[in-house]
């Protein structure tokens, strides 16, 4: 553990140095300040803040999780000649890139409610948002370690954190609606909840719609959403979704780290 926790101090430090995080966080903290001075009451800024952070985290997790580790790797190679254990090696990168990323989200997209006093008045929905933020950090943080590690080629890997941030928002939803429309006539609900469950993206956009009562505007599917979702059968089921979203990623990745030649 102690290996671990000296990786994470100083990986800690060099994300710090390296201002693509600060940039990150100033550019989420603009963008709520300005929806919060411009779109009104809270409730509004949460629900125009939902598709960007649903877009934007994602790939700013994938693209600067694979371009840091593609970058530190001398580094990573330099720790593997030390008798530093692999799995703490592995986990000590991937905690040192994904607390600063999930933190700085938190504290860009937070702070403006709590000082505009919006935070009162759109409590429930705030918190869904970071929440989902946070765990889609980790998720995605933890793709790009594992494609890191996986490919060798610097090109290749950031070709293919793209495709995956691709298919995980835009994609995998076309796909979705193409089902839809061509199998309507067939008793969809279950098919569609256990597709959404399969997608952490789509998981939290659903998660997110329901803080705003939009459930009416999907019909009967929505109405089958909401009776799940908003149950607490539905509620552990999804954090257990976006829970293994984190795990196996990680889990596969650190397989791949410690039978990797470097």
């Amino acid at each position: 553990m102690r290996p671990t926790l000296k990786i994470i101090r100083y990986e800690l430090e060099d994300v710090r140095r390296s201002r693509g995080v600060m940039v990150y966080s100033v550019v989420l903290f603009l963008l709520t300040e300005g929806l919060l001075r411009l779109g009104g009451g809270g409730p509004r800024a949460v629900l125009s803040l939902s598709s960007v952070v649903l877009l934007l985290v994602p790939l700013v997790s994938l693209l600067f999780g694979t371009t840091y580790l593609y970058a530190a790797r001398d580094f990573t190679e330099l720790l593997l000649a030390q008798p530093v254990h692999r799995v703490a090696l592995f986990r000590g990168l991937y905690l040192g890139l994904a607390v600063p990323l999930a933190l700085g989200f938190a504290l860009a997209v937070g702070l403006p409610f709590v000082w505009h006093t919006a935070a009162t008045d759109s409590l429930r929905p705030l918190v869904t948002l970071l929440s989902t933020g946070v765990l889609l950090t980790f998720a995605f943080t933890g793709l790009a370690c594992l494609i890191a590690t996986a490919v060798d080629d610097r090109a290749r890997g950031l070709g293919i954190a793209v495709v995956v941030w691709l298919l995980a928002t835009v994609v995998y939803d076309g796909l979705v609606l193409a089902a839809t429309m061509t199998f309507g006539d067939w008793p969809l609900e279950r098919p569609l909840l256990g597709l959404t469950l399969l997608n952490p993206v789509d998981l939290g956009r659903v998660l997110l719609l329901l803080q705003f009562d939009t459930a009416a505007l999907m019909g009967y599917t929505g109405a089958v959403f909401e009776r799940f979702f908003g149950s607490a059968q539905g509620v552990t089921v999804s954090l257990a979704a976006l829970a293994a979203w984190i795990v196996v990623p990680l889990i596969v990745g650190e397989h791949r780290f410690r039978r990797k030649d470097f």
